[in-house]
């Protein structure tokens, strides 16, 4: 399948190639729909096998933009960044000073933030060259570092989803497994932890584990057990993918709650996780806290009113899981449905509009 015909697949709106050779920038910035506002989605620096694996996961990523955003109830459309390189050796100034001049070239279609593997102080220099950029610095009258609030509406989706398997959100007692202790997941287990969660934890990064089990008193595992292990919730932290053929072989977990993007290697493992009755909280659904905060800078950040929209990401979840049980689909296919309604709702009134000013504007030449 050609690029083209990719992006025809799935109705992307635009893919920019991105390179400036003296600072090494090798970027792709995918625009997947902008039917409900401009195309917001963060800027993942990763070290990628090939520059189409790049492309292919740029393009993914950006149409979960797409649905994040609709389903949250914003007004932004789906876009996503991924830069080609390692992000502990490769990043300088002038990389993302270029790359803030690509984005202000698109004048406002598409609107970055940070994410896997970049900072606030990568956000601080893209700022430098365009005011198309969120989760700045405070200093900058910014909301900051949107992992604190991602991790906040993923702690509250957990909740959710434990009340829709276990009839309480009561996490006290339960057993949670926490792939991945990055940024937002170390947030993410010091909720769980004050709430008298027992927690299972793993990474690739060994620095990471051991934080968490000095702070968290959890138990630390080899990566290649975490799905295994004996527990109540398995919380997908890292990168996607967990949820596939050889991992449903062994996962013991009633609940599949966390902020990693593209849980599901395939779809019909989000069905298999339905037949079996695990209860899956949708990725785009559960980890979007961080979108909504720095989606309120738009409007003047108020901490008080993201927070409180971040918080109401239970009740998102808390209406996807009652379609999933009164029309017997699987969770990610309500979730779907969710955002495909406010998107189409917004093109047909949009159709609807454009169709009464051209009725209005030819009966004002009939009378002249």
């Amino acid at each position: 399948m050609s690029w083209f015909e990719a992006m025809e697949q799935y109705d992307y709106e635009e893919m920019v190639l991105c390179q400036d050779r003296n600072s090494g920038l090798k970027a792709i910035i995918a625009i997947h729909d902008t039917t409900l506002g401009p195309a917001l989605g963060g800027t993942r620096m990763w070290t990628y096998a090939s520059e189409e694996a790049a492309i292919e996961d740029a393009l993914r990523l950006a149409r979960g933009m797409t649905y994040k955003n609709a389903v949250s109830g914003l007004n932004l459309g789906g876009g996503k960044t991924v830069i080609i390189g390692d992000p502990r050796k490769d990043k300088n100034e002038a990389m993302f000073r270029a790359f803030g001049r690509y984005i202000q070239g698109l004048n406002g279609r598409y609107i970055t933030a940070e994410d896997v593997g970049t900072t606030e102080e990568d956000m601080n220099l893209i700022y430098q060259e365009t005011d198309y950029v969120t989760g700045i610095s405070a200093s900058y009258g910014s909301s900051g570092n949107p992992s604190p609030a991602t991790a906040y509406g993923v702690y509250r989706g957990i909740k959710a989803a434990a009340k829709e398997a276990f009839g309480t959100d009561l996490l006290e007692g339960k057993t949670i497994a926490v792939q991945g202790v990055g940024n937002v997941a170390m947030h993410l287990c010091k909720y769980l932890h004050e709430e008298g969660a027992q927690l299972i934890v793993t990474d690739i990064h060994q620095e990471s584990v051991k934080l968490a089990v000095e702070r968290f008193s959890a138990k630390a595992v080899d990566p290649a057990d975490i799905t295994s292990v004996e527990c109540d919730i398995y919380a997908p932290c890292a990168l996607g993918g967990t949820i596939n053929d050889a991992t449903l072989k062994t996962l013991k977990a009633k609940v599949v709650a966390g902020c990693a993007n593209n849980q599901l290697l395939e779809p019909r493992h989000g069905d298999e996780l339905y037949q079996r009755g695990i209860v899956y909280a949708p990725d785009y659904v559960i980890n979007a806290g961080g979108v909504i905060n720095i989606a309120d800078e738009l409007n003047g950040y108020h901490a008080e009113r993201a927070w409180a929209k971040i918080g109401e990401i239970y009740n998102t979840l808390e209406k996807i899981f009652e379609s999933s049980r009164t029309e017997g689909i699987a969770t990610y296919i309500a979730a779907d449905r969710l955002a495909e309604q406010r998107i189409e709702m917004m093109k047909n009134t949009r159709s609807t509009f454009l169709q009464n000013g051209h009725h209005a504007l030819s009966a004002r030449r009939l009378r002249k």
